[in-house]
């Protein structure tokens, strides 16, 4: 499922249009933007965490080109998958 996806999906399963079904999406998306800036976690029980890593400078080699290049240090966004989601998807949940 894509973005469009879930606005149609939120829309028809609540009764909302779709532009206010897309405003709310953004404004989810936008909220966990902002707190993963700021060096914070986002954590949905039941489904998982986000949570920002820092990834230090490292040689690396261009696969085009076959150079070598230094990569510089980054923060990337990391999904941590809860344990109950987990469990959904290997057909292994509590019925």
């Amino acid at each position: 499922m894509n973005k469009s996806g879930l606005i149609e999906s939120l829309s028809k399963k609540e009764n909302l249009t779709e532009k206010k079904a897309n405003d709310l999406i953004n404004l989810v998306f936008k909220g966990f933007t902002e707190e993963l800036k700021k060096g914070g976690r986002i954590e949905i029980r039941g489904f998982g965490s986000f949570v920002v890593r820092d990834y230090g400078a490292y040689s690396g080699r261009n696969p085009k080109t076959g150079k070598n290049i230094e990569v510089e240090p980054k923060k990337l966004p990391f999904f941590k998958v809860g344990k109950e989601l987990k469990e959904r998807v290997d057909g292994k949940e509590n019925k």
